[in-house]
């Protein structure tokens, strides 16, 4: 009889257990993590971190590949059509934008799009939208052929994050700038995956402790 009263106790603390929350992160090669192993990746080590701090996450939903726009993420999305609420949306997009002498306004534009659908993926609760600023890849040995140079590259990446930082603020939606600490020891070899472009797992790693003090607080 106390076996069968323990069995029916736990069906029921099962069946009434939480679900899981369900993070979705929209991107690019750093959000996918390119040339880095699967648990490195930004997105699974800041679930990791949230469940540390006793947040019950499951694993995310990635939307993100290496070259996207924000035009191309946004025909993925589009596609994929993630099923909201999310409790977590995490948009990181722009440096393919970048690198490839796209314009400003039109960049403005784009994102603009893609975070009012951030926001509504996230149940329209921006609260629990969080966009990541673009990182510097000039300071890394990927852009030592780039004609345009350091100089150059991280003045526009300053310009394209400003313009998102500011789409942000008008919207009402934290902008997490990870961007300085791209460009402490993002060259270091001991920071890069081996493509010499991309971050590895200790870089996103720092990435991550920014977004948790930044995103979630203390």
């Amino acid at each position: 009889m106390r076996l069968i009263i323990l069995v029916l106790l736990g069906i029921c603390m099962t069946a009434t257990a939480a679900p899981a929350k369900r993070y979705l992160a929209l991107g690019d090669s750093y959000t996918i993590g390119e040339s880095v192993a699967e648990a490195g990746r930004f997105p699974l080590q800041l679930v990791a971190a949230l469940q540390e701090r006793g947040e019950n996450y499951g694993a995310p939903e990635i939307i993100a590949r290496t070259g996207w726009t924000t035009a191309e993420l946004q025909q993925a999305i589009d596609l994929a059509k993630p099923r909201p609420p999310y409790d977590l949306v995490t948009l990181l997009i722009g440096v393919n934008n970048q690198y490839r002498g796209g314009d400003l306004r039109r960049y403005r534009s784009e994102f603009s799009k893609l975070l009012l659908h951030a926001i509504a993926l996230a149940g329209r609760d921006k609260k629990q939208v969080l966009v990541v600023s673009i990182p510097d890849w000039g300071i890394t040995p990927f852009a030592r052929n780039d004609k345009r140079g350091a100089r150059r590259i991280a003045k526009q990446i300053d310009a394209f994050n400003a313009e998102a930082a500011d789409v942000c603020r008008k919207n009402g939606v934290r902008f997490i700038d990870i961007t300085p600490t791209s460009r402490d020891r993002g060259g270091d070899i001991t920071m890069l995956a081996e493509d010499g472009l991309h971050p590895n797992a200790a870089m996103y790693a720092r990435w991550v402790e920014v977004i948790v003090r930044e995103g979630f607080g203390p």
